[in-house]
């Protein structure tokens, strides 16, 4: 596709939906001086809790946002693992919730959904670029070979309300379940049917309330039950719903302080923030681009929570999406680069949204013999590892623009505290993010051709030696992270891309130069950014 000179656009980017999707995206759009308009339904803000924790990968991406998830005081992090237990309070699992992850960030945070969202007006506030239609929702979308015409209305009126029309070059729903945009483009869902009720409840205690383990999963039949901080001063439980049992009716205030009372938790001590059920699911869509319209977060994808990674998705798709977004625009790359967008992503999901599946089969067991027997198997496991922790869980990318062939690609790049330009602290805030072509102990321009050094150039890339502490080098390896990992993958080189995953790694200058090449095929950059 190519842009018509003659068409008149209103923004760069449509975003329809401004939750935490919508916004990462706007902002990372925004930042490189894109025109962006966020379209959100609601006209004010919605206070209440939802997701309360984050991985690693996100805490990598908050920084980049200069939010430091271990010193701010809006997260918090306990220092301990996650227990799995029966009905007599005796482990049957234990999670690694305790590491540093190779990415330089704990592989567990705690957070209040609302406050991280009003982080995240903050910064959409302070980039001129991005207009917010806050009550407007999206009702006719079309495109063509220029661009996407954008139908809106104003939330709060009838069909014969306030109208507009919004031209862009690309539109992207980050619209929510029962997505306008995904509807609109005739984009099916996988749906797996897997259907839980639960009741979530969201407290804060008057003061400080101790619970040693502070994350821990009750599995018992009787009540499966989910307990985990929600944030620093609040606490969540989540309960099954049973099969007998009317949802409504248990999320009454009485009902919900009537769970509570086990565990010392009243409303003479606490308040009741939220009180609601949710149905858990686990679908896909089946592709997430088509055309110039994409979508992204739960438009795209609904996990069950029970390991942590709905929202996280949703903020790897707006990264995923950013560095894509913004070479397209600037006419770095073709709209064909789209493409890996839907083959990578959606991939990564589908195993997340399978692992929280498998999970959840293990927890929602109502049946006491099978609960027994569960128990009885897992606790033979647990005793057969000395009670090891299972370590968190990662998976590689779909296919896409990475080297399959290679070791390490596919997967988030490690990352370690260096020095550079008298300052130490870990890489990302140290040297930047973008395309780095990285070698240890050697710089990769004196590997790479003339034309590869261009094209790394067009696409705002740099080469990076980094080297032990003291040596002549760019990037000084202060812990020495880098030489032991790219030791252990028998590696000498890798190119790490924008949002922190490897796309290929070379043991030798031959490998180096054919991995670039395979990586800028992948990414179909137009040549005219190229030529000298």
């Amino acid at each position: 596709m190519t842009n018509s000179t003659n068409t008149q656009y209103d923004t760069d980017v449509a975003i329809v939906g401004a939750g935490p999707v919508g916004m990462l995206l706007a902002i990372l759009l925004g930042q490189q001086g894109k025109k962006v308009t966020l379209v959100e339904r609601w006209p004010e803000a919605y206070d209440r809790p939802r997701a309360v924790t984050y991985d690693h990968e996100i805490a990598r991406i908050l920084s980049i946002l200069g939010i430091d998830s271990e010193t701010d005081p809006a997260f918090e992090n306990h220092d301990e693992l996650y227990y799995w237990k029966d009905t007599n309070n005796e482990n049957i699992q234990i999670v690694d919730w305790q590491s540093m992850s190779a990415s330089g960030w704990r592989v567990r945070y705690w957070f209040n959904q609302p406050e991280l969202e009003q982080r995240f007006r903050t910064l959409v506030g302070t980039l001129p670029s991005i207009t917010c239609l806050n009550g407007w929702e999206g009702v006719e979308l079309s495109q063509d070979d220029d661009g996407v015409t954008l139908g809106l209305k104003e939330t709060e009126t009838d069909e014969n309300g306030a109208r507009q029309t919004l031209r862009a070059k690309y539109v992207v729903g980050s619209d929510g379940a029962n997505s306008f945009v995904r509807n609109s483009l005739g984009i099916k869902n996988v749906d797996k049917g897997y259907f839980f009720d639960w009741l979530i409840l969201d407290v804060i205690p008057n003061g400080t309330y101790e619970m040693s383990p502070a994350q821990w999963q009750l599995c018992d039949p009787k009540r499966p039950t989910t307990i985990v901080p929600g944030g620093p001063g609040r606490r969540r439980w989540e309960y099954m719903v049973l099969p007998d049992e009317n949802p409504d009716e248990l999320a009454k205030p009485e009902n919900a302080w009537k769970l509570l009372e086990p565990w010392n938790v009243s409303p003479e001590n606490a308040t009741l923030e939220r009180s609601a059920v949710y149905r858990f699911q686990a679908s896909w869509a089946e592709t997430w681009h088509k055309g110039r319209c994409m979508i992204a977060g739960d438009a795209a994808h609904l996990m069950p929570p029970f390991a942590g990674e709905g929202m996280c998705a949703g903020l790897r798709d707006a990264l995923a999406l950013s560095w894509r977004l913004n070479a397209m625009l600037d006419g770095i790359f073709s709209d064909d680069v789209i493409a890996s967008y839907t083959s990578e992503r959606k991939e990564h999901a589908k195993h997340y949204i399978n692992f929280s599946q498998e999970l959840g089969k293990i927890i929602c067991i109502t049946d006491p013999d099978e609960a027994a027997e569960r128990d009885r198997t897992m606790k033979a496991d647990l005793a057969a590892r000395n009670n090891e922790p299972v370590p968190t869980d990662l998976c590689h990318l779909g296919p896409g623009v990475w080297c399959d062939d290679t070791p390490a690609a596919g997967e988030l790049s490690t990352q370690g505290v260096v020095t550079a330009n008298g300052k130490t602290d870990r890489f990302d805030q140290v040297v930047g993010r973008g395309w780095f072509v990285i070698g240890m102990d050697v710089d990769p321009a004196d590997e790479m051709t003339k034309e590869q050094l261009a094209t790394l150039a067009a696409i705002g890339g740099r080469t990076i030696k980094i080297g032990a502490v003291g040596t002549q080098c760019d990037v000084e390896d202060t812990d020495g992270t880098y030489a032991k990992w790219l030791g252990s993958i028998n590696a000498k080189y890798f190119v790490q891309r924008p949002d922190f995953y490897v796309a290929a790694s070379a043991s030798n200058a031959e490998g180096l130069r054919k991995r670039i090449d395979d990586v800028f095929v992948r990414l179909h950059i137009n040549q005219s950014m190229t030529a000298n």
